[in-house]
This record gives C-alpha cells, structure tokens and sequence, in this order.
C-alpha cells in the first residue's frame, strides 16, 4: 500500500490539491492511514452513508454528506 500509493498519479493530484489550498498536515502520526465517513441514523435507521478512503486524499462529497444528516430522523422517546 505504502508504495502503490507514490505510484498513483490521482494521489499525486490530490496531494498538489490540498498543497495549493494551503493545507500542510501536522506530520505527526504514521500517516499511512485510510480515513472515511460515516453518518449513522438514529434508532434502526443505521447507516445513511458510508464512504471509505480508497486512496490518499479521496474526499467525501460535502453535498452527499449534507443530504444524509438531513435524512436522520428524531428518535421517538
């Protein structure tokens, strides 16, 4: 994983991306790490969306993100 991921030319856009939008990381951390994103319903409603890394820099879709907090539905009490 570690050497595939210097071999992508999409990690190398996602890395200039984040690099000219002025974000610089901590460096601190192994830094090998693949992240995601859940939102999960209240109650039975379980998970609204799922989106896991597939490689370094994969974002999520903020709109997607947004859309499915708005799906989440009171729990009863």
């Amino acid at each position: 994983m570690i050497m595939s991921g210097f071999f992508r030319l999409s990690v190398w856009q996602n890395f200039f991306r984040a690099w000219k939008s002025g974000y610089s990381g901590n460096l601190e951390g192994e830094g090998f790490t693949l992240g995601g994103v859940y939102v999960i319903g209240a109650g039975r409603q379980g998970v609204l969306l799922e989106h896991r890394e597939k490689e370094f820099g994969d974002k999520v879709s903020l709109q997607s993100v947004l859309e499915a907090a708005e799906k989440i539905k009171p729990q009863a009490s």
